[in-house]
């Protein structure tokens, strides 16, 4: 590790009792949970809590290494690939630590993707297995003849994982919905795979090491198409370490609200291994919403939550949060998409209405980092900032484009370089130097295709995204990906996406469709698109409306001028607005 002299790094005297630098061991992540587990005597301490059933890290452990076990009893080998499709449930994080004791690694998928995106996931993965939810089986099983390297289908269910009695009711609510799962060759019950662990009497544990690839992660990387990111045992336990350092608030016994899905950086990174690796109680939320939100800050009073911004906002609107006393946070933290000033002042003022002595705390990061890499300080604040760098961790700003560093106060292109970067991008070589740079200083930096400006403290300011990108909710979005599927149906000629403006989401969605010569815009027609849409675009991503025209604006070099059609849009929203008024 260079010395803080080789590279610029002013932030450090901002640090307030953080450590400038960490000693981080060459182990997998899995060895980092257990050394800390006995080292810190706190086996005997709740390891995550599933709507009300709690196991504690020595259970957790156990469940781990059957696991394990089990995996070998299918054959899955050193280096084999593994695909989670999961919520945030106990068999997703089981199965996450289970693959990386075996030495395999984890391909992790949004479980609300469509087939389409499901089949390139484990095609482009490798995957010989995938863990995902019964009720999300129809999709594996609609591309599995064309995913040939996919052996087996291991089916979770969410009764499993519950109480007793809350099982019971599963059963004759939500469980009569879900199709039963077929006795196929391949296909197995996720209780059925764990009874082959607790039977099996073979050797199955494989300590890697830190710069051995650990986890498969989604991101666009700086061309704007969806690419698997390579990330090491060493990238996550950083992380883990530098989070917990940066946080200057992580106690063992404490709880963190891990409501972050684990196929996000964010998720899987921050809620679940930073606080796992702590000795905190995981409260696994499977899926979102308001009530829910509400009910478990009443029932669990954790000790720290961490959330996009919309997950904030929505704690500004329950109204079931008027009476609730919030005086049990120590750590409030949003990431994954940028936290407005006037947010931040909305929050901060709610928490402390609610008898929190906490401000909520901004970070920045990138999945080419696992997630975040810099955060607001645990004690001070200042305006627009999105804070300081990690411990071992340095930005600089320089020309897009270029590795030239621009001054203090300078917009431009943030890189970042430290033991979280990821080893690169999988099968893509190009991406991969373009986007990881090794720069005159010797370092490696990650070139962001992030706009933003440090002042001469070292605190960091976010602008905008360099590359054409739609955030909702805090997932990346990229309209070349959808304007291909879209413009893949028969009737479509062309077609365009951006993003508008939206009070929750940030943005949502909106598509322009032109059709081919010939084809009428009748109602037939427009749900066939739609239908097309709804089976090869995840959820979150889907368009809230679709928009037919006879042509759509161009550039003088003959490209769609989106951005003709993005101030269409907002000077129709302003227009709306004024008439509201």
């Amino acid at each position: 590790m260079n010395s803080d002299t080789a590279v610029k790094a002013p932030w450090l005297a901002s640090y307030d009792g953080v450590p400038h630098h960490l000693d981080y061991p060459d182990i997998s992540m899995i060895e980092l949970i257990e050394k800390n587990a006995i080292q810190g005597c706190y086996l005997n301490a709740k390891a995550y809590d599933f709507m009300g059933r709690h196991v504690t890290y020595l259970e957790f452990i156990n469940e781990i290494n059957i696991c394990a076990k089990a995996l070998k009893a299918i054959g899955i080998k050193k280096d084999d690939v593994v695909t989670i499709c999961m919520p945030n449930t106990p068999q997703a994080i089981t199965m996450f630590y289970a693959v990386n004791m075996v030495g395999a690694i984890s391909n992790m998928v949004h479980p609300l993707s469509a087939e389409g995106e499901i089949k390139k996931y484990v095609n482009d993965s490798g995957s010989v297995a995938a863990l995902t939810m019964d009720m999300f089986y129809g999709k594996f099983a609609a591309v599995w003849n064309d995913t040939p390297g996919l052996k087996t289908i291991i089916c979770a269910s969410i009764k499993e994982a519950l109480p007793k009695v809350k099982k019971q009711v599963f059963n004759i609510t939500k469980g009569r919905k879900i199709a039963p799962i077929p006795n196929k060759a391949g296909v197995i019950r996720y209780s059925d795979f764990i009874k082959k662990g607790e039977n099996y009497r073979g050797d199955y544990r494989c300590n890697k090491k830190g710069d051995d690839v650990a986890a498969i992660l989604y991101s666009g990387g700086t061309t704007g198409t969806t690419k698997g990111i390579l990330l090491t045992n060493l990238n996550f336990n950083s992380l883990a370490m530098q989070t917990a350092a940066a946080g200057n608030c992580i106690v063992h016994g404490h709880s963190m609200l891990s409501i972050m899905p684990v196929f996000h950086g964010f998720g899987l990174g921050v809620t679940i291994h930073t606080a796992l690796s702590h000795g905190c109680m995981c409260i696994l939320v499977p899926k979102f919403s308001v009530d829910v939100y509400a009910d478990i800050l009443k029932k669990y009073r954790p000790n720290y939550i961490a959330g996009v911004p919309t997950l904030f906002e929505a704690l500004l609107r329950s109204r079931k949060m008027k009476d609730l006393d919030l005086s049990c946070l120590e750590g409030v933290f949003s990431g994954g998409d940028s936290l407005s000033s006037e947010l931040k002042k909305k929050v901060d003022a709610f928490l402390k209405e609610h008898n929190a002595k906490v401000q909520i705390r901004e970070g920045y990061g990138t999945t080419e980092c696992v997630t975040a890499s810099c955060l607001t300080p645990k004690n001070f604040y200042r305006e627009g900032s999105i804070g300081i760098p990690f411990p071992d961790t340095y930005y600089k700003i320089v020309e897009p484009g270029t590795d030239k560093e621009l001054p203090y106060g300078a917009d431009g292109e943030i890189c970042i370089s430290g033991p979280s970067v990821m080893k690169g991008y999988m099968d893509n070589p190009e991406e991969t130097a373009e986007t990881l740079r090794v720069h005159s200083d010797g370092r490696t930096w990650v070139h962001t295709g992030d706009l933003g400006m440090m002042d001469s403290d070292g605190f960091l300011y976010y602008k905008q995204r360099i590359k054409r990108m739609i955030i909702s909710s805090g997932y990346s979005i990229y309209p070349s990906q959808l304007e291909n599927i879209i413009d893949n149906h028969p009737m479509v000629l062309m077609s365009t996406c951006i993003g508008v403006p939206d009070p929750y989401k940030i943005q949502k969605v909106k598509a322009f469709i032109v059709l081919r010569p010939g084809v009428k815009e009748t109602a037939k027609v427009k749900a066939d698109i739609k239908k097309h849409c709804e089976k090869n675009i995840a959820r979150y991503a889907m368009p809230y409306e679709f928009e037919y025209r006879d042509s759509l604006p161009q550039t003088l070099v003959g490209k769609v001028a989106y951005t003709v059609l993005e101030k269409e849009e907002l000077e129709k929203i302003n227009s709306e607005n004024k008439e509201k008024k």
